[in-house]
């Protein structure tokens, strides 16, 4: 049984070299986040952590990872699929291939584990104009 005050997180898992490498717009990237996070909890919406999560909207928790590639994602996935953790694995179409990945929410301490080899998710350089820079760059 669940305690009462336990932390509840949702773990979403993108891939950076679609904005990295493959020069994806980084709208693009979140609209694929957003996806997988959707889907996932309406796949899940009568769990009871997701109940709870849901429950106190102001005060839901994601974290917002980085897969390197889409290996990596699949290799989670799989992972995942394994340890009975529930999850929702994006895959874009027409092109067939795997974008993000998102879990349902869960305690933290339950499955934090399998994503400890990922980092957070920092999105590429910001572009900063030339009016912002710093004197000493111009």
């Amino acid at each position: 049984m669940a305690s009462p005050s336990a932390i509840i997180v949702q773990y979403v898992v993108v891939r950076g070299d679609l904005v990295a490498s493959l020069k994806w717009p980084l709208g693009a990237l979140i609209a694929q986040a957003c996806h997988a996070a959707t889907a996932v909890m309406h796949l899940n919406y009568n769990d009871g952590a997701t109940q709870r999560y849901l429950a106190d909207v102001d005060n839901m928790r994601k974290v917002v990872l980085e897969a390197p590639d889409e290996s990596a994602l699949r290799q989670l996935a799989a992972k995942l699929e394994e340890n009975g953790v529930l999850h929702k694995l994006w895959i874009e179409q027409p092109e067939d291939y795997a974008t993000c990945l998102a879990v349902k929410p869960y305690e933290k301490a339950e499955v934090q584990k399998y994503f400890k080899k990922f980092k957070l998710y920092q999105g590429p350089p910001l572009k900063v104009s030339e009016e912002e820079a710093p004197a000493a760059d111009k």
